[in-house]
């Protein structure tokens, strides 16, 4: 096919930027006697225990990631559900349901063969049935699907479907093998039942199956005892999956010295949304490891269809008043957990690494925002900046943006929700006019939220041609210039901002095994001595 090359190459560089480590240490913890017995080759076995316990920040506003942007029904969902591929610890995209694939001359037909013998939570066979209506469903619902509309799924037989894109492009696998609103299959029977909303039946075909969700409190997975695992090393999101642990929960504990004070007292195994500014003195316990990942980037979003940002001139007097590194410092406490770059992929990404824009980048230039303001016509018009304090870093961010905004002499007003309202707001225009969130890299920056319509409803000509010109580039250096026009766009339509890359850490009790990194924290491998 055409270009393989560039997805490949674009995937072999952020591979490379992202490197992940797993974590170990000697165990420290009190014995549980909800444990099991594992023989080794030493003559005392070790006990690990039956349940996992992680503290979240956050409930899941749902648990079908087709149609949520959204790290915590992504990182649970995993866990529940496979899609045909996904990708491997160098984001390569590799099959997990799908056997294979081969591509029609004109790149227009993939025939993807199946797994057989796989198995649903209920005790289904996955078929071409259920295949096809769940990947119909997410090109309907997923944004990240839009690099590919118009496209349609086909049955030829039991474990045969068929792919039919409207224009060849490198791509396609890549778009399929996407982690974040990830393609996951359902029975075609959740399909079929399902709302506006997507399904409400949780059932896939993954190491766990969703036993129970009490809302506000917790998330319930219980290994899958008919659980096909794919063949291979584990590597990433693909490979053997083990589900080595019985019971996974995903406990609910929105307030951060609750979720650390657990932590620290053995309530929970391992804490996601480590509070940054507790870093060091929890570094210094010899009963917790801290786990650092380079996550992706905090980025501030602008309302450009309708209200006061409408107004570009408007946007850019934003710009002028931000004070990147402050911002940062409230989010992240440390500054060896930052970096301040314009770039929306990693800085040192060979291929999509870009300063584009940086003029309009960390400006702190007071005068000039005023100067701009007074150009707009601005008349101290409200300016709503909608957050949540269920994720630190978001709400300490735009605490500190709004003072910056006031010091301009913009009206900045905050209004906090739980996670799940927040996301209601965020999705839509008449709801807000700023926020922020903290995004994982992407494999290809085409896939980003900010190029996304339904993201923050950025609606220009612009975006959609770039993707189009990096999608169809001959090689990877014409990818690479279209995607710095495409970044310097963005920053001079005052789409959106890059605050800065940040570092994910997340907090381990000494001697978990077997946790690993990739888009997501991944715990189908993970074991906890007792």
């Amino acid at each position: 096919m055409r270009r393989v090359s560039l997805t490949r190459i674009a995937a072999l560089a952020l591979g490379t930027a992202m490197l992940l480590t797993a974590c170990g240490g000697p165990s420290s913890s009190s014995p549980d006697p909800n444990t099991s017995q594992v023989p080794t080759d030493s003559t005392q076995p070790i006990s690990y225990k039956s349940e996992l316990n992680i503290g979240i920040a956050a409930n899941p506003p749902s648990l079908d990631p087709h149609g949520i942007n959204s790290n915590i029904v992504g990182g649970i969902g995993m866990h529940i559900y496979e899609p045909l591929f996904s990708l491997n610890a160098n984001y390569e995209a590799v099959p997990v349901l799908a056997e294979g694939y081969t591509v029609s001359e004109d790149g227009l037909v993939y025939t993807i063969t199946l797994r057989q013998g796989v198995k649903f939570h209920n005790g289904q066979e996955m078929t071409a049935d259920d295949v096809v209506a769940s990947m119909n469903l997410w090109l309907e619902r997923c944004s990240k699907a839009e690099l590919i509309s118009g496209s349609t799924f086909a049955k030829v037989d039991d474990y045969t479907v068929t792919l039919t894109v409207p224009e060849a492009s490198s791509d396609i696998i890549m778009v399929l093998a996407a982690p974040i609103q990830f393609a996951a299959i359902y029975p075609k029977s959740a399909v079929d039942a399902a709302g506006p909303d997507g399904v409400t039946e949780y059932i896939g075909t993954g190491p766990y199956q969703l036993a129970e969700w009490k809302q506000d409190q917790y998330v319930k997975l219980t290994r899958f005892a008919d659980y096909q695992s794919p063949e291979g090393e584990s590597s990433g999101l693909v490979g053997e999956k083990s589900a080595a642990t019985e019971t996974i929960y995903f406990r609910v504990v929105a307030d951060n010295a609750t979720r650390i004070a657990g932590f620290q007292a053995g309530q929970y195994d391992i804490i996601e949304d480590l509070p940054l500014e507790r870093y060091e003195e929890l570094s210094a316990d010899p009963n917790l490891v801290m786990d650092v990942e380079t996550g992706g980037t905090l980025n501030l979003f602008f309302n450009t269809t309708q209200g006061p940002l409408a107004n570009q001139t408007l946007r850019q007097a934003v710009l002028a008043a931000l004070n990147c590194d402050d911002i940062l410092l409230a989010a992240y406490g440390d500054p060896n957990l930052y970096t301040l770059n314009p770039g929306w992929c990693p800085p040192d990404d060979a291929v999509w690494g870009s300063d584009a824009g940086s003029e309009y980048y960390n400006q702190n230039n007071v005068e000039k925002a005023k100067e701009l303001l007074a150009e707009a016509g601005y008349n101290n018009e409200p300016i709503v900046l909608v957050t949540t304090p269920d994720y630190s870093e978001m709400y300490n961010a735009t605490l500190v943006v709004q003072d910056q905004l006031k010091q301009a002499g913009i009206n900045a007003q905050v209004e906090q929700y739980d996670f799940t309202t927040f996301m209601e707001h965020r999705s839509d225009p008449a709801q807000f006019d700023l926020f922020i969130t903290s995004n994982s890299y992407n494999p290809l920056p085409v896939q980003l939220s900010v190029l996304s319509q339904p993201w923050a409803g950025l609606d220009a000509p612009e975006v959609s041609e770039g993707i189009a010109a990096i999608r169809s580039a001959a090689t990877t250096e014409e990818a690479s210039a279209t995607w710095d026009e495409l970044q310097g766009f963005l920053y001079e339509y005052g789409a959106a901002t890059v605050l800065g890359h940040y570092t994910g850490v997340y907090g381990l009790r000494a001697g978990v095994e077997g946790f690993d990194y990739l888009r997501y924290p991944i715990y189908w491998n993970v074991k906890v001595p007792a």
